[in-house]
């Protein structure tokens, strides 16, 4: 077992077969080695880690979780529609139910997954984000993430005819 210090200092014990689908965590301890020592990780509450932890022991036997992952690069043939169609595919219900949760959880569990190196909880937590601006309006999007909106009349107008290629 891992112990794993949360920014609370709470101590949660853990499989390391299952933290190791973190790279932050593997990394530490592929540099320490074994140890009875609880390892910080600061940046992470424990409701937080707690439900990082239940991802990861869902996907424990998932190939290819442990591994670091050789290179981001798509084929050339690869569009950006494929590959998300591709990640889709792999998601199971657990998946899909998953990041149901409120905004703030969702965004914590991003930063987290990030922090711990832990690329397809990430994607998979952006993938939730995505859906949630997909087919929105600038001002759905700021009312649905309380953006305040802090351009002048011009410099949105501005903005808008800058990146009108992208409105339809």
């Amino acid at each position: 077992m891992i112990k794993l210090r949360t920014a609370e200092g709470a101590v949660i014990s853990v499989e390391r077969d299952i933290i190791e689908q973190s790279g932050t965590i593997r990394n530490m301890l592929s540099d320490v080695g074994s140890t009875d020592k609880p390892i910080p990780v600061p940046n992470v509450s424990g409701p937080i880690l707690s439900k990082i932890i239940e991802y990861c022991r869902h996907h424990r036997n998932d190939p290819g979780r442990r591994q670091p992952k050789e290179s981001n690069v798509l084929e050339e043939s690869d569009s950006s529609d494929a590959v998300i169609q591709r990640a889709i595919e792999q998601m199971d219900e657990f998946d899909h139910q998953f990041c149901r949760v409120d905004q703030g959880t969702l965004f914590d569990i991003i930063l987290a997954a990030n922090f711990l190196d832990i690329q397809p909880l990430l994607d998979l937590a952006g993938y939730t984000v995505a859906n949630m601006v997909k087919g929105k309006s600038v001002e759905e999007i700021r009312s649905t993430f309380n953006i305040k909106n802090d351009f002048t009349p011009e410099e949105e107008e501005e903005v808008l005819k800058e990146n009108a290629w992208c409105e339809n």
